[in-house]
């Protein structure tokens, strides 16, 4: 029976991370959960798992805590729990920057972590692979594209290896001219054709800033040069994403998509378990097609893999800026087309530093957040 850790259990891929627990009570159980703020949600699971490590990381009233049932608060009870908890794997769901200390610290202990936390290898991949290293703990890639990856170069060597190839559904405005972004709503910006996920992810998949970030996590996770990792626009999303060989041979997993596959390879590794958490029938597969992504209609993609190949700290304040922007573009304080204008305008006006340790990410991060919120109207 394989302990797990979930962090952000009540977002999309912690249910996704539940259903496959549910699917397999007999492989895993659940030893500790941790939500921001949705405690109806994350008390529900407590009880149906018997889960007894519980944190909850806003601030929350005494009024608004169960009598019966222990929750920890804040970020620092979070962390103790992953410095001391006994569990085989953590599982971090967390959304953006908020999840790199976890990260962090669960490698530090040896123990293996499944990472859905994109960020923690966009800021901070050189310490996350350094780390990993040095306690030889897995980093289990959860994302559908770099899991897709790590199931084709399981057995086969980086060196043979000629182009990673990521795919993206392309959001909701993948065919509609640029001349109409000035009218996106953000309902329609939520409108995600294939997945089901948070605001923050659904909003960033529209503008591909989400692949960007996917392209820097693929150099992190498997070394491989920026100018050798592509994307590709494939609506359907049944590809999940390509390596190309030296050779010429191009290798693709592919199902239909879901969360529940990756995770459960994340969860079972090295081995793989029978299960019916998925079918794909070949015979009734839509047709498979592919576009070319547009640097014009999507200058974010392009930013961030000029910010990736410049490294250093840059990576870190695209992302925290890029994080204000889409809450300002949630909150209705700046238009969709502001999103790239603000993060574009930030990222040129700012001095980046060359292998910053982690206390430096943390506070430029926090840093750049609180700038770009009350100064946004300067980037727009």
């Amino acid at each position: 029976m394989k302990k797990i850790f979930i962090l952000g259990i009540t977002g999309s891929i912690g249910q996704s991370t539940v259903e496959v627990v549910r699917t397999h009570p007999d492989k895993f159980t659940i030893v500790g959960a941790s939500a921001h703020r949705n405690i109806n949600k994350l008390l529900k699971l407590a009880k149906e798992f018997q889960i007894k490590n519980l944190v909850i990381t806003s601030k929350l009233k005494k009024n608004e805590l169960p009598n019966d049932i222990k929750i920890h608060i804040g970020e620092e009870a979070l962390i103790d729990f992953v410095r001391n908890s006994d569990y085989d794997i953590l599982l971090n769901a967390i959304t953006g920057s908020a999840g790199l200390k976890s990260s962090i610290e669960t490698l530090k202990r040896g123990k293996n972590l499944a990472l859905a936390n994109k960020e923690s290898l966009v800021m901070a991949g050189h310490l996350v692979k350094k780390i990993q290293s040095e306690t030889g703990a897995k980093l289990l890639p959860v994302d559908s594209e770099h899991s897709a990856i790590f199931q084709i170069l399981h057995n086969e060597n980086n060196k043979e290896v000629n182009n990673l190839i990521l795919t993206a559904s392309g959001g909701p405005f993948k065919n509609l001219d640029k001349k109409e972004f000035s009218k996106i709503t953000l309902a329609d910006t939520l409108k995600h054709p294939t997945w089901k996920m948070g605001s923050k992810i659904t909003i960033d998949s529209s503008t591909l800033m989400n692949k960007g970030l996917e392209v820097i996590e693929a150099h992190w996770l498997y070394g491989i040069d920026y100018d050798h990792i592509q994307a590709v626009i494939h609506p359907q999303s049944i590809i999940h994403s390509m390596v190309e060989f030296i050779d010429g041979s191009i290798f693709a997993q592919m199902s239909e998509p879901t969360m529940r596959l990756p995770i459960l390879y994340a969860l079972t590794y090295p081995k793989r378990i029978k299960s019916n958490i998925v079918s794909t029938n070949m015979l009734k597969m839509r047709d498979l097609t592919f576009m070319e992504i547009s640097t014009d209609k999507y200058p974010l993609f392009k930013l961030a893999n000029e910010v990736g190949k410049a490294g250093g700290i840059l990576p870190t304040i695209m992302n925290a800026v890029n994080e204000i922007a889409v809450q300002l573009f949630i909150d209705g304080k700046i238009t969709y087309l502001d999103i790239p204008k603000m993060v574009i305008n930030y990222v040129e006006q700012s001095e980046n530093i060359v292998n910053p340790d982690l206390n430096s990410i943390l506070e430029i991060n926090t840093l750049t957040h609180k700038e770009a919120y009350l100064k946004f109207r300067r980037f727009i």
